[in-house]
């Protein structure tokens, strides 16, 4: 069957893939493995806080296979998706799947959670986050909660992924890694597909980590 290769994913949202991957691996290290003063946890906290927020205003006014609206789907869909990928001629899609769609979501919710908890959590000895002295002892001790018990929550949810994208590569053949990288996938057909301005990503981003070094600035 003729196919043809098409871009798919423009470079912001590829750049934010792997900043936000070895973002998390340097936070991981740095938390619990000690590999760097845990100042650079806290960098690497901000950085990836900055993210976060770049990538959900990214979902509004992003290209479109980077838009919630394109890629989250009701249960139906997901339903549709999963009888469908059963078939024998299953549809190709050049973006998120309706299932893949809801763990980007889950991915982004639970880093979320990890970076904004970290800047209320406190290890009760000499590593405070920076808004620990503008919150209740009561709010401390349940973000410092919440910051450990999601961190075995989102390596769940990562190990799911990379669990997944290899299934899609072995099972499927379908290679998920390399257009996240290139930005072009091979499809059936030619899809037109509406990309945003890298100008407006960096632009956004500016702003993102402009208000986070703000937030971190005020809080002393």
């Amino acid at each position: 069957m003729n196919s043809i290769v098409q871009r798919v994913w423009d470079l912001p949202t590829r750049l934010f893939h792997w900043t936000l991957v070895v973002l998390i691996a340097l936070q991981y290290a740095t938390g619990e493995f000690n590999l760097l003063d845990m100042r650079w946890h806290f960098w690497f906290g901000y950085a990836t806080l900055a993210l976060i927020v770049f990538r959900v205003l990214w979902g509004f006014f992003g290209s479109q296979t980077s838009r919630f609206s394109d890629f989250l789907r009701g249960p139906r869909a997901v339903l549709r998706y999963l009888c469908d990928s059963m078939s024998t001629n299953p549809q190709a899609r050049v973006g998120h799947n309706p299932l893949g769609g809801w763990s980007v979501l889950a991915l982004l919710a639970s880093v979320a959670a990890q970076a904004v908890s970290g800047l209320f959590s406190s290890d009760d000895i000499d590593t405070d986050g920076p808004l620990v002295a503008h919150v209740s002892d009561a709010t401390v001790k349940l973000m410092t909660r919440v910051h450990h018990w999601n961190e075995n929550v989102l390596l769940a949810l990562v190990c799911l992924h990379v669990a997944a994208v290899l299934l899609y590569l072995i099972v499927k053949h379908d290679n998920l890694i390399a257009p996240m990288i290139q930005g072009f996938k091979r499809a059936p057909s030619a899809q037109s597909l509406r990309f945003s301005s890298s100008w407006l990503a960096l632009l956004l981003f500016v702003l993102c980590a402009g208000a986070v070094g703000m937030l971190v600035w005020w809080a002393g």
